[in-house]
């Protein structure tokens, strides 16, 4: 074993390691410099996103890699933190570097003196939350994986409510911890079925367990439960739309960008490599809920009228689709179809860690908007690429990379998805071929309504004409803030025409979790991308990108050459009407109206209509989730009663508590006596 007490034997393990701790002495040096805000944005950050990079080096070269263990001398006694760095870790740990190098940068352009908490102590909670993330993928017991874990929602629970003196960010927060508690049982749950009554709870141990089916079922029910919750399927999905609002954008790049994906981790661990059963209702199951978060996310982000619900509502989406994708690689796994299992799986791995760069930037072009109008209401925006282009076109790739478009990032995940669904025809099972060809026509709804919710946040945002005028005073984002998002641009960018090297750099994980993986197919062309078969389907996105920019420019050429010259500019045809201002433009509600009314048995919604005798007469819907008003409203109220006749039992008089000790005693002893 490898551990940190021999420096000569020190390899990636250790190195990462190092990062974790310097990643908390930054965060001390926060808090000894709690309120130099200068220091703390200048220095303390830029110099978090240079560990970033080597994070995200170091786990480059372990991709791939034989596994390496370690034994920490903390913890319990006779309970020491186990830690294992092997090939799927290693990818997540990717994905935290790359975004985090992004978003720290972008913080230190972000943050602003005298908002909320101090500025020390959010370094400090910033990167115990960034420690922790790195030390959830690295734990292989489930003491050092649940202490950790709970570090990790501590840390983040404290960067959400960084403004409490808000109510509603309180609110938020407590639903936030909340159910990040709830799913804590759950994992906590799950682990104890793992170790089948051996009382060793390292991992090792859990992989050399054979579970009967009964037992392994129990322990993934709990485990999509546990880590769902955390990731936001429904209907473990409330804290969501609460907590990104409520939190900085830097903070809500992280959660969705990155913490979800952590999450989705758990999920993959147990299923692929602690259980070694495979069942197929797992994955049809997993299949379902996934498709049904997607759904569910993306036709309520496409109502939104504030920026960063909208943009939470479609993390949502995107973590559904990447559970369906694993469901699907169970699904073929159960029927040992390795090859599409492991098509299935690369579709959900690439969209993890396309995903985790496009919201990530997307979270924090908002900030960006939010801090150069004063608005988080897509309602009282509009016309911002004139005053803030450094702003908008990082979005625009963002939100091209969110819709799905080629050479993006975002198509690729969901075109490989895609290419799953097609080889479903092959399952040896007449439910099942009748039952995801449905769920795949599904799915592309849900990719058409997401470049919808897409088209509605940039369009908004950022053509037509300011809704406002203060928006004329628009500032750009700073030198900080513009580095960190050209550099998740630049990944959108190049995941999108680079997809056969980040396919080999997920082979490994394939290998490991399914014994089978994609790079053999892709190698036959670096440029064109095979999922199984060139004869079955191909994506070739350079030339794709070269046929595009060849027809801007041939379109270019035309014009130059045929109307130059002869282009007359005038106002846009309004039916008529010469008075035209930003309210003659599509808003955010009417743009998510259609939607609406297709969709409104999914909604639950309040209409205030006007009155006759008002001063200002005006019209508003408010949406709100129904499973909230189903589910946690009656579970709540319950709770209440419960405790409410509890709470009688506590009367105050000392007689009455004597009372209840000696009738608890008597009972005690009959049960012992027999």
């Amino acid at each position: 074993m490898n551990s940190l007490l021999h420096p000569a034997l020190w390899v990636q393990l250790d190195w990462i390691l190092v990062v974790v701790v310097a990643w908390l002495v930054i965060g001390l040096a926060g808090v000894f410099a709690l309120r130099r805000f200068s220091f703390v944005a200048t220095i303390l950050f830029p110099a978090s996103a240079l560990f970033s990079l080597l994070l995200m080096a170091l786990a480059l070269s372990a991709v791939g890699s034989a596994a390496e263990v370690a034994v920490l001398p903390i913890g319990l006694p006779q309970l020491p933190f186990h830690l294992r760095l092997d090939s799927l870790s290693s990818f997540f740990l990717l994905v935290i570097g790359g975004v985090s190098a992004g978003v720290s940068v972008f913080a230190a352009g972000y943050f602003r003196n005298g908002e909320g908490t101090p500025p020390g102590l959010i370094c400090l909670q910033y990167h115990i939350f960034l420690a922790s993330m790195v030390l959830v993928l690295l734990a292989d017991d489930a003491y050092a994986f649940m202490v950790v874990w709970e570090t990790m929602a501590l840390s983040s629970f404290f960067l959400v409510i960084s403004n409490h003196r808000i109510p509603e960010i309180r609110n938020a927060g407590f639903i936030y911890i909340l159910v990040a508690h709830v799913g804590a049982l759950g994992i906590l749950l799950c682990f104890g079925v793992l170790q089948a009554n051996t009382g060793d709870y390292t991992f090792a141990n859990m992989r050399a367990q054979h579970l009967s089916p009964l037992w392994a079922s129990v322990a993934f029910v709990l485990a999509v439960f546990g880590f769902g919750a955390k990731a936001g399927i429904l209907p473990v999905h409330v804290w969501l739309p609460e907590a990104h609002p409520a939190a900085s954008s830097p903070v809500s790049a992280l959660m969705s960008g990155v913490m979800l994906k952590i999450a989705l981790y758990g999920m993959l661990r147990v299923a692929f490599d602690l259980l070694q059963t495979r069942i197929w209702w797992w994955g049809a199951l997993l299949l379902t809920v996934g498709l049904t978060s997607a759904l569910f996310g993306v036709v309520f982000s496409t109502v939104q009228v504030e920026m960063k619900r909208l943009l939470a509502y479609s993390s949502i989406e995107n973590i559904g689709l990447i559970c369906a994708a694993i469901g699907l690689s169970l699904l073929f796994s159960a029927y040992g179809m390795k090859t599409l299992s492991a098509l299935a799986l690369t579709a959900a791995l690439y969209h993890v860690i396309s995903h985790a760069f496009f919201k990530s930037l997307l979270f924090c072009s908002t900030g960006a908007v939010m801090h150069s109008t004063g608005e988080r209401s897509l309602g009282k925006l509009g016309g911002l690429i004139r005053y803030v282009p450094w702003v908008a076109w990082p979005t625009l790739v963002g939100v091209l990379a969110a819709a799905g478009l080629p050479p993006l990032s975002g198509f690729v995940g969901e075109w490989l998805l895609l290419q799953s669904f097609l080889f479903t025809a092959g399952l040896p099972s007449s439910f099942l071929n009748m039952l995801v060809p449905v769920l795949a026509a599904l799915f592309a709804l849900i990719t058409a309504l997401s470049g919808y919710t897409m088209v509605k946040y940039f369009g908004v945002i950022f053509l037509g004409q300011p809704r406002e005028e203060k928006l004329s005073k628009a500032h750009d984002a700073g030198m900080w803030e513009r580095i960190g998002m050209v550099w998740l641009a630049a990944a959108c960018v190049l995941l999108g025409l680079i997809p056969n090297q980040v396919i080999g750099l997920i082979d490994p994980v394939t290998q490991l979790l399914v014994s089978a993986g994609l790079a053999q197919a892709g190698s036959v062309n670096s440029w064109l991308l095979v999922p199984v078969s060139i004869e079955r389907a191909s994506y070739a996105p350079v030339i794709f990108l070269l046929g595009v920019l060849a027809s801007f420019a041939l379109a270019f050429l035309l014009v130059r050459k045929l109307y130059h010259g002869r282009t007359r500019r005038v106002p846009p045809w309004d039916c008529g009407y010469s008075w035209q201002n930003a309210r003659m433009q599509d808003s955010a509600e009417g743009f998510g109206q259609p939607i609406r009314q297709i969709f409104e048995p999914m909604f639950r919604m309040k209409r205030e209509l006007p009155s006759a005798f008002d001063a200002q007469p005006h019209y508003r819907v408010t949406v709100e989730d129904p499973i909230w008003h189903w589910l946690y409203l009656p579970l709540a109220n319950l709770v209440a009663r419960i405790s409410k006749l509890i709470g009688l039992l506590q009367q105050g008089r000392i007689a009455v508590y004597l009372m209840y000790s000696f009738i608890t005693l008597i009972v005690v002893l009959m049960v012992v006596k027999r």
